[in-house]
C-alpha cells in the first residue's frame, strides 16, 4: 500500500491528465445543469432567463400536490416501477443460472445471442412491434381467435409495458450474473455432485452464494431508480383510451414542459420525482444493509 501511495505521489501528473477530461465532462454535463432546478421556484421566462425571472417559492409544488390527478400519476408511476422490479429483477438471475448449466459452448453462444438481441432494438421500434402484435388483426388476436384492441385497454397497459421490458432487457442484464458465475468454484460444484446434491441444491449452495453480492448491489441500484421511468416507452405505448393507466410523472412532465411550455411547473414535478427517488434509494440501502450484515453500498 505504501509503495502505491509513493508511486501516485511521484507520478501525480499522469493521474491528473487521465482524470481531468472525465472530471470536466462530469462537471459540465452533470453538475452545471443542476442550476436549472431554480426554474422550479421561479415564474420562468425565456426572455428574462433563470436568474432574473420572478421568484414564486413553492407555488408549483403546492399546485401539483393539490392537483386531483397527483395521486393517480404517482400511483401509476409506482405500480409500473414496483411491479416491473418484482417481476423483472429475478428473470436475469434465472437466465444466468440456466446459461451456466449449458456445457456445450456452441449451444450456449447461440442461446446468448438469441436472448441478447432484443436489447439492441430501439424503444420506438419495440413499441411499434407491440402495437402490431396486439392490434385487433395482429398475431396475438389471430392466435386467440379474438379481435381485442389491447392497446386501448387500461387494464392491459401495465402487463404490456412490463412484459415487453422483460423481453427486451432481461437477456442483456443477465451478462453481469453470467460473468460472476464463471468465477464460481468448480471444486465446490464437483464436491456437491459427489455428495449427491441435485441441480437445485447446487444452485442454492454454490451458484447463488457466488453472485449474492452482485444481486444485492443490483437490487439497491434498481430500487433506487423506482421513480426514474423514462417517458419514451410509456408515451409511445400511450393511447387516448389507456391514459388512466399510462399517464405517469415522466409523460406528465414532458407534456407540461415541452408541449404546454409550463417550464416552472414541469421542473417542479421533475424535482419532486427526483427527491422521492433519493429517499427511496436511502431507505432501500438501509433495509438491505440490515439484511446483509450491515453491508450496503
Amino acid at each position: 500500500m505504501k509503495k502505491k501511495l509513493d508511486y501516485i505521489k511521484t507520478n501525480w501528473q499522469l493521474y491528473v491528465i487521465f482524470l481531468l477530461p472525465a472530471v470536466a465532462l462530469t462537471i459540465i454535463f452533470k453538475y452545471v445543469p443542476m442550476g436549472g432546478v431554480l426554474i422550479a421556484f421561479k415564474d420562468y421566462s425565456a426572455m428574462l432567463g433563470v436568474l432574473r425571472s420572478p421568484w414564486v417559492g413553492l407555488k408549483y409544488f403546492e399546485r401539483f400536490l393539490s392537483s386531483p390527478d397527483f395521486l393517480r400519476y404517482l400511483m401509476n408511476t409506482l405500480k409500473l416501477s414496483v411491479f416491473g422490479l418484482l417481476w423483472g429483477f429475478p428473470v436475469p438471475i434465472i437466465l444466468a443460472l440456466l446459461l451456466n448449466r449449458i456445457r456445450q459452448e456452441g449451444i450456449k453462444k447461440n442461446v446468448q445471442l438469441l436472448i441478447y438481441a432484443p436489447n439492441f432494438i430501439s424503444v420506438i421500434v419495440l413499441c411499434g412491434m407491440v402495437r402490431i402484435f396486439l392490434s385487433p388483426v395482429g398475431p396475438v388476436n389471430n392466435l386467440l381467435g379474438t379481435e381485442y384492441n389491447f392497446m386501448t385497454m387500461p387494464s392491459a397497459f401495465r402487463t404490456i409495458y412490463i412484459a415487453s421490458g422483460i423481453w427486451q432487457g432481461a437477456g442483456w442484464a443477465s451478462i453481469l450474473y453470467t460473468a460472476a458465475l464463471s468465477n464460481a468454484s468448480q471444486e465446490l460444484t464437483e464436491a456437491a455432485v459427489i455428495d449427491g446434491a441435485n441441480i437445485f441444491q447446487q444452485i442454492k449452495h454454490v451458484d447463488l452464494p457466488a453472485i449474492k453480492d452482485i444481486i444485492v448491489i443490483q437490487f439497491i441500484l434498481q430500487a433506487g431508480n423506482i421513480m426514474s421511468i423514462g417517458f419514451e416507452k410509456a408515451y409511445a405505448l400511450q393511447t387516448d383510451l389507456n391514459i388512466p393507466a399510462s399517464e405517469i410523472l415522466a409523460t406528465y412532465v414532458y407534456k407540461m414542459g415541452l408541449l404546454n411550455g409550463d417550464y416552472g411547473f414541469s421542473t417542479a414535478v421533475g424535482l419532486f420525482n427526483s427527491v422521492i427517488n433519493i429517499i427511496l434509494l436511502i431507505l432501500v440501502n438501509k433495509v438491505v444493509a440490515k439484511l446483509n450484515d450491515g453491508q450496503g453500498i
